[in-house]
């Protein structure tokens, strides 16, 4: 059992191993399904295996799911991200996402993924809100927005809430990236850092630099 893992409930989600293991979750928002392959092929060619395409456009579930036919999930996991209601998360699962992320912690939200057994990762700033979205069943709690307190904050966390996996997004890069993870964060959330400008051969630049920053940190 995952470490992070050992007070959790029965019916609570694991990990998934691309994220436990590779520490970095790529976040492409209002991607073109027609250049999102040669952008997943840039990430997993470098070395990142995680992938969350946001679902604040209407070509989010082709996207998904053209990823999803694509790569296994070993190669690159494909997840949804910006899941703000039941009707996202469901169109998103039936695409293909096998994992789901909001910027927000809705209970009732976390409860759906759990139930249909999907790794949920809820957005919360303060202890309350993490403990609650832990409490309520999340996976693992997005940190969000994690460059308006930066690692000491985390670090400051995990000392009451060490039980509960932290992934710190927005405002990541790779200068600040290996500080989150020394300071005890289960992976980083990398948006318009490393996916903003949508050319894969920067991309793929990007995501090299990144894995190589992190790689003390990479299990």
């Amino acid at each position: 059992m995952n470490s992070y893992q050992t007070d959790a409930p029965a019916n609570r989600s694991s990990i998934p191993s691309s994220i436990a293991q590779g520490r970095v979750i790529a976040i492409g928002r209002h991607l073109d399904p027609a250049s999102v392959l040669a952008i997943g092929e840039a990430l997993a060619a470098s070395g990142i295996h995680a992938f969350e395409v946001t679902m604040n456009s209407a070509s989010a579930p082709e996207a998904i799911g053209a990823l999803a036919a694509r790569f296994g999930p070993d190669e690159l996991l494909v997840g949804a991200g910006t899941v703000l209601d039941e009707a996202q998360a469901q169109a998103a699962v039936d695409a293909g996402a096998g994992f789901l992320v909001m910027p927000h912690l809705d209970e009732r939200l976390v409860e759906w993924a759990v139930r249909h057994e999907v790794p949920v990762f809820p957005g919360a700033f303060t202890p309350t809100e993490i403990l609650a979205a832990w409490r309520g069943g999340a996976t693992a709690v997005k940190l969000f927005p994690a460059s308006a307190v930066g690692p000491t904050f985390l670090r400051e966390l995990r000392g009451p809430l060490p039980q509960i996996p932290l992934i710190p997004t927005g405002g990541v890069t790779v200068e600040n990236a290996p500080a989150f993870l020394a300071a005890g964060a289960l992976a980083v959330g990398m948006g318009s850092w490393l996916t903003g400008g949508g050319d894969p051969a920067v991309i793929r630049e990007r995501a090299a630099a990144v894995v190589t920053a992190l790689a003390a940190y990479r299990k």
